[in-house]
């Protein structure tokens, strides 16, 4: 009898509780909402991802943050887009008398040519040679210093970091293609297919992956796309393996036999029944695997096998470090500290996404 009061009054505090409780506040019942509210409680995956995020606007704008020619330019009462579109009533070889100033009414010879232009924040190409300005340092002209041949560092960061993140979403996108199916393949079918897909990854494993790369790059030409293809082609083993035990455990379960039963065919059970239920963990396996490619791509570039020059990447501005490293210390600073930065984001998301995508995380 004395338990009763206190029982009921339990209860009215527990309802009041659920009354006050907010929409964001009551537990999310689909899957990727319960994963992405998990990762938003990880501060050090939300800051990861923030920081992604920044290079990846950073790589998509890199036009319109460093260029040696106006974003855009009123002339004759016309807007023209020189960073974007050829315009034949522009003169190209005018730009470099007109700049740097933003907003400014442009004259020639007495005659006023461009009545406004809008310079980018960083006014030169990453390709734009100054012998005048060799290796100088960090400055208001040049805000992380030139290299040796006068080229801005931070226009040439910024366009780097388009290729790097380019290799790195290529490269990864092929691996998981190839991953994928491979591993799909095995798990669903076993027997023999199982044994020749293991057998080939485990040939693969053996070798050491950037020494592969290396050997495989020496034989063939300078190219973007080449790196892009050669680290995607030696990067599908782990997902691979990834798909092929999630498959494994998949394919017995009832749903799979009823598919079977109702006459779908292999492809179906793969791409449409199984397929959705395992992409957790290759999610997180192309998240880190994004993280080294860039890295495999900078080492290619440091040791002079990577994007031919002059083409900017991360890894090409560090190896230019090695000759100046006495008292050029920004060439090896500021492309270092890019290369460790987004490394440590992706792994910092990855990791993340590992945790929040754990079922026994969920609460």
């Amino acid at each position: 009898m004395g338990r009763e009061p206190r029982d009921a009054e339990d209860r009215l505090k527990k309802r009041d509780h659920v009354l006050k409780e907010t929409p964001q506040d009551r537990s999310p019942r689909s899957y990727w909402a319960m994963v992405w509210r998990g990762f938003r409680r990880n501060r050090l995956a939300v800051s990861g991802l923030v920081v992604t995020l920044f290079f990846f606007a950073v790589a998509i704008g890199a036009p319109v943050l460093a260029n040696d020619r106006p974003v855009a330019v009123r002339m004759d009462g016309k807007w023209y887009w020189p960073v974007f579109f050829h315009h034949a009533a522009i003169q190209e070889a005018d730009w470099a008398e007109m700049k740097p100033s933003a907003g400014r009414i442009f004259q020639k010879s007495g005659r006023e040519l461009i009545d406004f232009a809008i310079w980018p924040p960083v006014p030169y190409s990453p390709t734009e040679f100054d012998l005048s300005e060799t290796l100088s340092p960090p400055g208001p002209s040049h805000w992380l210093g030139t290299d040796d041949r006068g080229r801005d560092v931070l226009s040439r960061m910024i366009h780097g970091a388009r290729i790097s993140l380019s290799v790195g979403f290529v490269a990864v996108g092929i691996a998981l293609v190839i991953g994928i199916f491979l591993g799909s393949v095995a798990g669903y079918f076993g027997g023999w297919v199982d044994h020749l897909v293991s057998r080939l990854i485990e040939i693969l494993l053996t070798i050491p992956t950037f020494f592969l790369i290396i050997a495989i790059i020496a034989f063939l030409p300078p190219s973007i796309y080449n790196i892009m293809i050669v680290i995607g082609l030696t990067a599908w083993t782990g997902v691979a393996r990834f798909v092929r035990a999630e498959l494994f455990k998949l394919k017995r379960l009832d749903f799979v036999t009823a598919s079977r039963a109702l006459g779908a065919s292999h492809g179906r059970i793969i791409f449409l029944h199984l397929l959705p239920n395992a992409m957790a963990p290759v999610l997180v396996s192309a998240v880190f695997g994004i993280a080294g490619a860039i890295l495999t791509e900078s080492g290619l570039s440091f040791l002079g096998f990577g994007v031919p020059p002059p083409t900017p990447s991360w890894g090409d501005i560090l190896s230019q470090s090695r000759d100046y490293i006495e008292f050029a210390w920004w060439l090896t600073t500021f492309p270092g500290a890019a290369i460790f930065l987004s490394i440590t984001a992706y792994n910092l998301v990855g990791e993340g996404l590992r945790d929040a995508m754990d079922p026994k995380l969920f609460r």
